[in-house]
């Protein structure tokens, strides 16, 4: 009876913890408005749209082909060359200069105005590839 009741709580742990799996993902906003959303298996979708995909190992595709990628580092590659990073404290760097940061409750700051939001924020890297980076016109 007891492994009966333990069995059907896992089962139903189990299941709790897959939907929430698949329903997390950023949704971005700008100037208040939905713009897109960054699914859970990577895919970007603007407007409704897949344009994109985040891979797991870091490469960004855009329209099915690799465009850059996500370096382990916070470093972001467009077509082979570094052109900014995501600092461990979450800011942005762009040729060197700090431009933004990704807040930890999903503000998106640019020179020191909120300009957008990713709610439920997974990833600090690939939400600031949607804001400043421009592989994907939001």
């Amino acid at each position: 009876m007891k492994k009966a009741i333990f069995l059907r709580l896992a089962m139903a742990l189990a299941l709790l913890l897959t939907v929430n799996v698949n329903v997390m993902g950023d949704t971005l906003r700008k100037g208040g408005s939905i713009v897109g959303k960054i699914e859970a298996n990577g895919d970007v979708r603007l407007n409704g749209s897949i344009v994109g995909r985040f891979e797991s190992n870091g490469d960004i595709r855009v329209g099915g082909s690799i465009e850059g990628r996500i370096e382990k580092n916070g470093d972001i590659r467009k077509r082979g060359s570094i052109i900014g990073r995501v600092e461990s404290n979450n800011d942005i760097r762009i040729n060197g200069s700090i431009v933004g940061r990704v807040e930890k409750n999903g503000d998106i700051r640019y020179k020191g105005s909120i300009i957008g939001r990713a709610e439920q924020m997974t990833d600090v890297r690939r939400v600031a590839v949607m804001y400043f980076f421009g592989f994907f016109n939001m």
